[in-house]
């Protein structure tokens, strides 16, 4: 071969090459926006203009939870330890919300940021986590609706990026995930592990160990009536909705009835379905 020919070939290896390569995260400027979401195709942080975020107060029937996340971000914030939190349980009864509310109430002074890891995306939690580990932030990681199906072994992933690895966590990061799962991988996908395991025992501790990277586990359960009521009339009060109080008591009701179940999520519809008849805004 020509030595023009193979310099040729071989440039074009080489290009090749560099397109295989995994990119080194793109490290953004921090200091402008308090909420970043990780895009793990391009290891790059993308700025959230603004959080979608229910306040603090408005977040009725849950109070144990509050008092429990709002305690460990806390001392978070003030570069105390804290604990990795799984916050598990009934749908729709304001997980994610509360992460949101818990960092918005330590996340004025600009130290603390919130970022979002999409569930497809556990896997690369490793280079997110070192691509933070020398920022000059208190950064909350931040995973929704967490769980593993099926042969998944991404789960491993997120295990030694915790607490597992030879680095070990960042100091400036405290990882929080919501799940429906108190362990995060259902009952079918330990029992198949444990059906065709040599150690049962073992192929189950393997998945259970994943939630004792949690220090903290808050649960939440489905709500009484009163609780769901406190959480509409709580709505109602904040944005100005003039009905009568028996009126929106007895529609909310048969809302949730309709719906077949009592949570958060619920009353959060009726109210919108109520000011949207009312013409009130919500904004």
């Amino acid at each position: 071969m020509p030595d023009q020919d193979a310099a040729a070939l071989l440039l074009r290896i080489a290009l090749a090459l560099e397109r295989l390569a995994p990119t080194t995260p793109t490290t953004p400027d921090f200091s402008s926006a308090e909420a970043f979401v990780w895009r793990a195709a391009t290891t790059s942080f993308a700025p959230v203009a603004k959080i979608n975020r229910v306040e603090l107060g408005l977040l009725e029937g849950i109070d144990r939870a509050r008092d429990l996340l709002l305690a460990n971000t806390r001392r978070f914030a003030q570069g105390l330890p804290a604990n990795n939190a799984l916050l598990w349980g009934a749908r729709g009864m304001g997980k994610s919300s509360l992460v949101k509310a818990a960092h918005g109430a330590f996340g004025g002074a600009g130290k603390l940021k919130l970022v979002e890891i999409h569930r497809e995306d556990i896997e690369s939690l490793p280079a997110l986590l070192a691509a933070l580990r020398d920022a000059p932030f208190q950064f909350i990681v931040f995973c929704d609706d967490l769980s593993f199906d099926g042969p998944e072994t991404s789960y491993k992933s997120l295990k030694t990026a915790l607490e597992g690895g030879v680095e070990g966590r960042p100091s400036n990061v405290v990882f929080y995930a919501t799940s429906n799962r108190r362990h995060l991988v259902p009952r079918d996908m330990m029992e198949n592990e444990k059906a065709t395991a040599i150690n049962p025992g073992e192929a189950t501790e393997e998945k259970v160990s994943l939630s004792d990277r949690f220090g903290l586990w808050i649960g939440f359960h489905n709500c009484s009536q009163d609780d769901y009521l406190d959480m509409v009339f709580g709505y109602v009060r904040h944005f100005g909705l003039e009905a009568p109080e028996v009126t929106v008591r007895a529609e909310a009701l048969e809302w949730s009835i309709t719906r077949g179940a009592r949570s958060g999520r619920v009353a959060w519809q009726f109210i919108q379905d109520l000011a949207g008849r009312l013409g009130k805004s919500l904004a």
